[in-house]
């Protein structure tokens, strides 16, 4: 298939590292695609050495005019340099950018055609996502997310997400590259999904679709999927604390407040307690004395005894 870069409408942005048993079927999802514009695969592979890299050299030599690889000699990641900002956001050339990374895959093969006609037609909204499944490796089972079956189109704006309202798993997002200031974007401290989401409803609204277009897939290996729980919390506390610094806005205090929140009921411990009275500062400014936030920052600046699970 031939086609003129500056017809692109969709860039579909991957990112991979030792995905060998995995990046066939991602790869295939987006080829499967039936659309009525030209897209194109901007895939960045971070050195990988399973295999990774051979299989995406295949495809490429396949699909020369659609998919486009960035290939790493040095691991990219453990230099700080990460994700789709990077790597694969800079030389997008659609009018939008569509996210799947290289260990998920998509199933449905009008998933790009269906998100994109709603877009054209809708331009106040600023993305748009749907429904997915999820995959458990361990286990080999696949059930749908957590969306209400009844569930039809969700909209949801900056509002919903500072809320813990989560309708848009990256895998199934596609967005306006308008909206992504990239200059503005890379200011935040973290790339972290919540980061994004944050940066592009405050341009707009977004809608859920309420078909599964896409699987995810948890394994030991997986970046997200891989790591505990409590990690999780932490990395999000971070990057929430990031959006504030930027932002120094209401909604990224309550975005803050929000996950705090999560680490309280947790009974979380608190190893960097000087995030923690950034945070309470924050968190008081705006909301005003908080005695619990209170009492756990005191409990480890004074008796060093932080809470344990």
């Amino acid at each position: 298939m031939n086609q003129d870069n500056k017809d692109i409408l969709v860039s579909i942005s991957c990112i991979t590292y030792n995905h060998a048993p995995y990046i066939r079927e991602c790869l295939d999802g987006f080829m499967m695609q039936q659309t009525n514009f030209p897209f194109e695969v901007l895939i960045h592979d971070d050195a990988s050495t399973d295999g990774t890299t051979e299989i995406i050299r295949e495809y490429a030599e396949k699909y020369p005019d659609i998919i486009k690889p960035l290939y790493e000699e040095e691991n990219q990641w453990v230099k700080g340099r990460r994700g789709s900002a990077v790597f694969n956001f800079p030389r997008a050339q659609g009018k939008y950018i569509a996210l799947c990374e290289g260990d998920d895959y998509w199933i449905d093969p009008l998933k790009l055609q269906k998100q994109v006609d709603f877009l054209e037609s809708h331009p106040d909204y600023v993305m748009c996502s749907s429904k997915y499944q999820i995959l458990e490796e361990n286990i080999a089972k696949i059930t749908s997310s957590w969306y209400d079956e009844k569930c039809q189109d969700v909209s949801y704006s900056l509002d919903t997400l500072i809320h813990g309202g989560w309708y848009f798993h990256p895998l199934t997002v596609v967005f306006r590259s308008s909206e992504l200031n990239l200059q503005e974007y890379i200011r935040y401290p973290y790339g972290m999904d919540a980061v994004l989401f944050f940066h592009l409803l405050k341009k707009g609204n977004g809608m859920m679709l309420p078909e599964e277009m896409a699987v995810y897939r948890i394994h030991e290996g997986g970046v997200w999927s891989g790591i505990n729980y409590n990690a999780k919390l932490k990395n999000e506390f971070k990057a929430r604390l990031g959006i504030y610094e930027v932002e120094q806005s209401y909604e990224a205090a309550f975005f803050l407040r929000h996950q705090f929140t999560k680490l309280i009921s947790r009974k979380w411990i608190i190893e960097e307690w000087k995030l923690i009275f950034q945070s309470v500062c924050i968190i008081s400014k705006y909301f005003g004395y908080i005695p619990t936030l209170y009492y756990i920052l005191l409990r480890k600046m004074l008796f060093n005894r932080p809470l344990k699970e």
